[in-house]
């Protein structure tokens, strides 16, 4: 299968751009925005881009369909990137980046619960727990650091299985195009965040999005993490499949931390770089056995 190289490298673009993603939004954080505020401007961004070049098609072919899309919208929009900027907010970006690269285990698990046609082999059964001790070691890295503030351990390992669910979902929505996919995506993770400004208003500053770092990190977010890479990445889990395009998530972390220690200085300890060998072990051996879909 020659030809299918140009997608596994589109999938290894992309997941290392998303990595770098973790700093911007703790930048953007540490100069005042909220998590959602920063969902809601990079979205935003992506929503109108998108209409440039997306099908004038409104609606899914059936209200099922428009429902998963909608769900689409949660898992791979509002509720996955709150958890993750809020976990980001809280805790070490290095922590976040690797809880969240667990995401190709759990769309693995959660398609053995789902599809009948997905086994599971030995390659895969030891990858997971090598992963999940891997994932430990870094949850237990973050006590020390955060001493009672777990939080951003848990919201990263929300927003892992959030990410998950949505590769899956994706799966099933394949026959569509890309485009339409991801425009409908951009839409329904705008729609649902919207309530979460109910209960914490707007605070920061309209003046304040003008300033130069703010501006670029919000103009990489909504027009290269979120626009090109969001159907980048539509197209190439159409091309390879939902499970196989997944696995390469667990590249995020080495775009992470090569991106925080040059930007805000962080540095891994031994325990939570033991784990993100255990981790990156894991995913790689549970690469080797997850079924092709």
């Amino acid at each position: 299968m020659p030809r299918r190289w140009p997608y596994h490298l589109l999938a290894v673009v992309v997941v290392l751009t998303w990595g770098v993603t973790f700093v911007n939004s703790k930048v953007l954080l540490n100069h005042g925005m909220q998590a959602h505020e920063i969902f809601f401007v990079r979205f935003l961004l992506a929503y109108a881009c998108i209409w440039l070049i997306s099908p004038h098609k409104l609606w899914a072919d059936n209200v099922a369909d428009e429902l998963r899309l909608v769900v689409l919208g949660i898992t791979g929009g509002s509720l996955y990137f709150i958890t993750e900027n809020v976990a980001v907010k809280v805790g070490y970006v290095n922590n976040v980046s690797i809880i969240v690269c667990t995401a190709p285990l759990l769309t693995t698990l959660l398609a053995l619960l789902v599809y009948k046609d997905v086994k599971a082999s030995r390659p895969l059964i030891f990858g997971s727990l090598a992963a999940t001790v891997g994932v430990s070691l870094v949850v237990f890295n973050g006590h020390i650091y955060l001493k009672i503030n777990p939080l951003g351990d848990i919201l990263a390992l929300s927003a892992a299985l959030c990410w998950a669910t949505y590769s899956l979902l994706l799966r099933r929505m394949s026959h569509y195009n890309v485009v339409f996919l991801t425009r409908k995506v951009f839409f329904y993770g705008l729609l649902t965040v919207l309530p979460v400004f109910l209960v914490k208003p707007w605070s920061f500053p309209l003046s304040g999005l003008t300033h130069p770092i703010v501006a670029g990190n919000l103009l990489f977010l909504g027009l290269i993490a979120s626009f090109t890479c969001f159907a980048l990445w539509s197209f190439v889990s159409k091309r390879l499949g939902a499970l196989t395009a997944s696995n390469y998530i667990y590249l995020n972390p080495i775009s992470t931390m090569v991106t925080s220690g040059i930007v805000l200085h962080e540095h891994m300890t031994w325990m939570a770089s033991l784990g993100s060998l255990f981790i990156l072990v894991g995913v790689f051996l549970a690469n080797k056995g997850t079924p092709k879909s």
